[in-house]
C-alpha cells in the first residue's frame, strides 16, 4: 500500500555516479550524493559540495559506486484495460494491417466490450501486474489513459480504477481522458454526434469529478478528423484541462501542427509529421512523445522524424504505449532500446526521454524527472556505471533500488 511521504527524516545516498538529467549540470558525476529531506530533494551534486547538516543525516546509504537517476516517467500508458487481444496478434502475423484488424470488428472496440464487462475491482486487479512491472524497472510516475469505456459511466470507471492504483502502490499516476479513442458501436457510424457527447456530455462531467489531468484524442482516418479533434479540444481548454493528442501515426492529417495550436502538452507517435508540424511543435513547446513498441508491434515501416525534431528543438519524451492491442509492453528499458536501435535516438536522449521530458509530457518538470533541489525524491539506483548500461542490455534489470519521495 502506498506511503505518505518520509518527513522529519533525512537520508543521503553518497558515493554514487549520478546522471541527474538537469540541462545545466554535468552528464554523469562520478563522486556525487543526493540527499533527501520531507520527501524532496535537499541536495544533488558532488559528494564534496554536500551541506555538512545533511552530512549529519539520520540516515547515510552508501552506494558503492552505483549509479542513481531520477526515477523513471511512462509519460503514455493505456495500462488500465480488461483482457487480452492475443488473437489479434496471430492475425497480424498472417498480414492483416491495423487498419484490416480494426474494419473486422478488432482493434480498440474489442477492449471496449472487455472493459465494460469488468468491474472497477476487476480493472484494478488485472491492471496492477503491469503497474508493477514498470515499477519493478525504476518507474516512479506513470500516466495512464481511460479509452476503453466510450461513455461516461465506463470512461469514468477506467479512470477511477487508475486513480486507485496510485493508493496500492507507491508511485505517482497522472490520469487523461481518452473519450475520442474510437467510435462505439451504439454511434452507429455517427462520429460528429459522438464527439458532442465526448465534448458536451463526458467531458464536462469528467472535469467536474476531477478525474482527470489532461485530455486527449486520436486524430487519424480510422478514428476522428483534425475538425473533430478540434471541438473536444476547444472544450478541454474552456474548461481550463490540456490537452495532449494521438497523431500522425498512421497518415499525415496535420496532427502534430493541430496538437501545437493548443498548445499541447505533448503530441504522441509521429511517424508521419512533417516538417510544418516539427515547426509548429518548437514553437509551442509540445513534446514529441516516440512510442516506439507501437512502431515495432504494428510492424510499421514509416519511422518517426527524428532529426527534424532534433534540427528544430523539438523535446523527445519515449514511452511505452502499454496497451492490449498494438503495444503490450511494460519495460521501459526495453523501450529505450528500442528508440535508440530502431530510431536512432541517442542514449542522453533516450534517458533524458524517460525522465526530464517525460515529466515535462506530464506538465510535472517542476516536481519531477531530474535530480535537483525542490523537485520529488523519486530515484533509482542501479547496479551500473553509465546511462548507456541502461539502453544497451536486452531482457535485463539491473535495478538495484528505487526510490519514490524519499523512501
Amino acid at each position: 500500500m502506498a506511503s505518505t511521504p518520509a518527513s522529519d527524516r533525512i537520508t543521503v545516498w553518497r558515493n554514487a555516479r549520478l546522471a541527474t538529467m538537469s540541462e545545466d549540470a554535468p552528464a554523469l558525476e562520478l563522486k556525487g550524493a543526493v540527499a533527501a529531506r520531507e520527501g524532496r530533494i535537499a541536495y544533488a551534486g558532488p559528494e564534496a559540495g554536500l551541506p555538512a547538516e545533511l552530512g549529519r543525516a539520520a540516515e547515510i546509504v552508501d552506494c558503492e559506486g552505483r549509479l542513481i537517476t531520477p526515477g523513471l516517467i511512462d509519460c503514455h500508458t493505456h495500462l488500465v484495460h480488461a483482457g487480452n487481444r492475443a488473437n489479434e496478434f496471430e492475425m497480424r502475423l498472417a498480414g492483416a494491417t491495423y487498419e484490416e484488424v480494426a474494419k473486422a470488428g478488432g482493434g480498440i472496440v474489442s477492449s471496449v466490450k472487455a472493459l465494460r464487462a469488468a468491474s472497477e475491482d476487476e480493472l484494478v486487479r488485472q491492471s496492477l501486474p503491469r503497474l508493477d512491472a514498470l515499477i519493478a524497472e525504476g518507474a516512479t510516475t506513470v500516466e495512464i489513459k481511460s479509452g476503453y469505456g466510450l461513455d461516461l459511466e465506463n470512461e469514468a470507471k477506467s479512470l477511477r480504477a487508475a486513480r486507485r492504483l496510485a493508493t496500492e502502490r507507491e508511485v505517482t499516476v497522472r490520469t487523461t481522458f481518452l473519450g475520442a479513442h474510437a467510435l462505439p458501436a451504439e454511434a452507429n457510424g455517427d462520429k460528429d454526434a459522438y464527439i458532442d457527447l465526448v465534448a458536451n456530455g463526458m467531458l464536462p462531467e469528467i472535469a467536474a469529478s476531477g478525474l482527470a489531468d489532461a485530455v486527449d484524442g486520436f486524430c487519424e482516418g480510422i478514428a476522428f478528423s483534425p475538425e473533430q479533434m478540434a471541438r473536444v479540444f476547444d472544450r478541454a481548454k474552456a474548461i481550463g484541462l490540456p490537452v495532449k493528442l494521438h497523431a500522425d501515426q498512421l497518415s499525415n492529417l496535420h496532427g502534430a501542427a493541430l496538437a501545437a495550436r493548443y498548445g499541447a502538452l505533448s503530441a504522441d507517435h509521429l511517424e508521419y509529421t512533417d516538417e510544418a508540424g516539427a515547426i509548429a511543435m518548437a514553437k509551442a513547446g509540445t513534446v514529441a512523445v516516440i512510442l516506439p513498441g507501437a512502431f515495432y508491434f504494428i510492424r510499421e515501416t514509416k519511422k518517426p522524424p527524428i532529426e527534424l525534431f532534433r534540427r528544430h528543438g523539438v523535446r523527445m519524451a519515449v514511452a511505452t504505449d502499454s496497451n492490449p492491442g498494438t503495444s503490450p509492453l511494460t519495460s521501459l528499458l526495453l523501450t529505450m532500446n528500442m528508440a535508440a536501435t530502431l530510431f536512432g535516438m541517442t542514449v542522453d536522449e533516450c534517458l533524458a526521454g524517460v525522465t526530464r521530458e517525460a515529466a515535462r509530457a506530464l506538465r510535472l518538470q517542476g516536481e519531477t524527472g531530474t535530480l535537483e533541489a525542490g523537485k520529488w525524491a523519486d530515484l533509482a539506483i542501479w547496479d551500473a556505471e553509465s546511462p548507456a548500461e541502461l539502453v544497451y542490455r536486452m531482457g535485463f534489470n539491473p535495478l538495484y533500488r528505487r526510490v519514490w519521495r524519499g523512501q
